[in-house]
């Protein structure tokens, strides 16, 4: 299958396979599984944390994020698009009595710093303390500019607030602007980095932060039930991601580029090139086009598509220049009938 839904799809690289097969392995509840061990010792001196997490999912880390650096009360500050908002099932209020406090993303993705100063509330006994500030980059496929987050830093310092990176794709946002992604991570408290997406590890993401925050962090993990038994065959191929991986997202951001292209061509899509800044396309279907019975064409055809009135199409390692140019040639088939 051609599949644009996600890059969450990829599929491990033959050498992930490999190492999964030899990885040294332990109970990792016990702290005994030398692969994971070396994960997060690894991703600490990469990424300059004191510790490393690694955990089932960018959701779960982002969770123990937000439950390590706020108490039941607290609340965060995050852009209504975020992600640990608006597709993580609710879990900051629901498991850890964490308020949300959204507000509006501008068009890069960033929040108005005018904004996040006038939502961070009063020491007063009839409001949630604010206690977080949560940041996503990549954000819809966009790149936050690093004087941004430089800005929201220095605001998060001085109002007495942690500060927390949900970098999903952090490593598509440096790989766009030709940094080390240390130049992203260096400006918060916490980091969420998610290696089954681009990366294209099986499972697992890593968290990132101080010794304390990753200890509770670890207590909260178990809590939750995500506490991992001989996790090393999973952690053998994350750490594949990290090493082998990044530079790589060049061509899915390539790959993109020339996708909108080609859409923007066809008269039924709507596309602004200026935003196809990684691996992301978004293309709004215009006119009197049924989405929903071109996406099941398409699957017939071995193409799959998230079907919507705005179709987010994501290239990844298992979409080829080639795979784009069969699913325009099948669209412009179907569209023509």
């Amino acid at each position: 299958m051609i599949d644009f839904r996600s890059d969450t799809v990829t599929k491990p690289t033959a050498a992930m396979r490999a190492a999964i097969g030899v990885a040294e392995v332990g109970d990792d509840v016990y702290g005994d599984d030398p692969s994971v061990n070396y994960l997060e010792d690894m991703a600490a001196e990469m990424f300059g944390f004191d510790g490393a997490l690694f955990t089932s999912s960018g959701t779960q880390a982002n969770l123990l994020a937000l439950m390590g650096h706020c108490e039941r009360g607290d609340e965060y500050l995050c852009g209504q698009q975020a992600h640990n908002y608006k597709f993580e099932g609710g879990g900051a209020a629901v498991l850890g009595s964490i308020q949300p406090q959204p507000l509006t993303n501008q068009a890069d993705g960033s929040i108005l710093l005018s904004d996040i100063e006038a939502a961070i509330k009063p020491d007063d006994i009839h409001f949630a303390r604010t206690r977080l500030l949560s940041l996503e980059n990549t954000i819809g496929g966009k790149v936050v500019p690093q004087n941004y987050l430089a800005q929201a830093q220095s605001l998060a310092f001085e109002k007495g607030l942690k500060i927390h990176l949900d970098g999903a794709r952090v490593a598509n946002a440096a790989v766009a602007q030709n940094l080390p992604i240390t130049d992203i991570t260096q400006y918060f408290d916490s980091v969420s980095i998610c290696l089954s997406k681009g990366l294209c590890a099986p499972v697992g993401s890593i968290l990132l932060a101080d010794e304390r925050l990753i200890k509770k962090a670890r207590r909260w993990r178990k809590v939750l039930g995500g506490g991992m038994r001989q996790a090393g065959i999973l952690a053998a191929a994350a750490q594949l991601a990290l090493t082998e991986q990044v530079e790589r997202l060049a061509e899915d951001h390539d790959n993109a580029s020339y996708l909108a292209s080609q859409l923007s061509a066809i008269s039924c899509f709507d596309v602004d090139l200026s935003l196809v800044q990684t691996n992301m396309v978004f293309a709004t279907v215009v006119g009197e086009i049924d989405i929903n019975a071109v996406a099941k064409e398409l699957k017939l055809k071995g193409i799959l598509i998230s079907a919507g009135q705005t179709l987010r199409l994501v290239t990844h390692a298992d979409i080829s220049r080639t795979d784009i140019d069969s699913f325009i040639r099948e669209l412009k088939v179907i569209l023509l009938r």
